[in-house]
């Protein structure tokens, strides 16, 4: 009898870690398909502004890239009604410094 139930808890352990590891990646693919799992918390970033004319299927969470590498994150999308363009608020990476005038 002992053995058995020794068989029984060893069984329940696995099933248990495959649901946590189901959970696991359910939860990776769920931040993937929002756009989330890029940064982590605690990353330092900087606000950056910029106004188009043009913004096409532009949305918040979008990834902002530099050369091909996610360098930051799209915040807010609005429309300036001075100028008549989207203005666009991206967060970036402290690690990543560009020119103000680029």
């Amino acid at each position: 009898m002992e053995r058995k139930e020794k068989k029984n808890r060893t069984v329940e352990l696995l099933v248990g870690l495959f649901v946590v590891a189901g959970f696991a990646a359910l939860l990776f693919t769920a931040l993937k398909a929002a756009n989330l799992g890029t940064f982590s918390m605690g990353t330092k970033t900087y606000t950056v502004c910029a106004q188009f004319e043009n913004i096409g299927g532009l949305k918040p969470r979008a990834p902002v890239k530099s050369a091909g590498v996610v360098i930051g994150r799209v915040t807010t999308i609005s429309f300036d009604q001075t100028t008549f363009q989207a203005r666009v608020d991206m967060e970036i990476e402290s690690k990543y410094q560009f020119p103000i005038d680029t």
